[in-house]
């Protein structure tokens, strides 16, 4: 069987959730670049690819999958150990709302497209685009921090990392790379600093890609 091709971008923070989970399943893999400060992802070699535009892409076992969440999700079904994902229904859902918390509700009102239009398009400065997403990050995480208290550990939720994490460790990359304080989130600096003891999400860091 072929190995996995990821469509990736060293700095994309939901390309980083998709290496961190094909490293925390133990799965090779071959990545491919590209390049989305030049906008190689618009190019129709790749939209023939994802027809979105987006990164990240995973081929693997005969099928392309597209979006982070999707990948993480196929992943710990056909790949079930370690687990992303808590048994338990309701503990299950609780991972999920954070994991969406950070993908649905911090990272899209950020990511690249986004800040390049608010300083293309509607004409903004930097200044109020570092205004923009340091605001849209500190109330996702000011949520974040106490849904997840209650139940943290080591992690998110309990000693282990689930999807929670995966989403959680590059959006506290990007809010560093952005001058965001973090100071004020304990919780989220414990989880964070505990994945960057795994081999899996060293293994993932934008640092470490070629």
């Amino acid at each position: 069987m072929s190995r996995p091709i990821l469509y990736d971008y060293y700095r994309s923070s939901a390309a980083y959730r998709a290496r961190i989970a094909l490293s925390l399943k133990g799965i090779e893999y071959e990545s491919r670049s590209i390049n989305l400060a030049e906008g190689a992802q618009k190019a129709e070699a790749y939209r023939s690819v994802n027809p979105q535009g987006l990164i990240p892409a995973l081929e693997i076992d005969g099928h392309l999958i597209t979006q982070s969440l999707a990948i993480a999700v196929y992943l710990d079904q056909t790949h079930p150990e370690p687990p992303l994902m808590p048994r338990d229904p309701v503990d299950g859902a609780h991972v999920r709302a954070l994991a969406l918390t950070i993908a649905c509700d911090i990272h899209p009102l950020n990511n690249l497209r986004v800040l390049k239009y608010l300083t293309g398009e509607l004409g903004l400065s930097e200044g109020q685009k570092s205004d923009w997403y340091s605001h849209w990050v500190r109330e996702g995480f000011d949520a974040l921090e106490a849904m997840a208290k209650p139940r943290s550990g080591d992690f998110l939720f309990g000693d282990s990392p689930t999807l929670a994490d995966v989403c959680l460790v590059p959006q506290m990359y990007n809010a560093r790379r952005f001058n965001v304080p973090v100071d004020d989130y304990p919780t989220l600096l414990r989880a964070d600093e505990n994945a960057a003891k795994l081999e899996a999400f060293a293994k993932a860091h934008p640092d470490e890609q070629g």
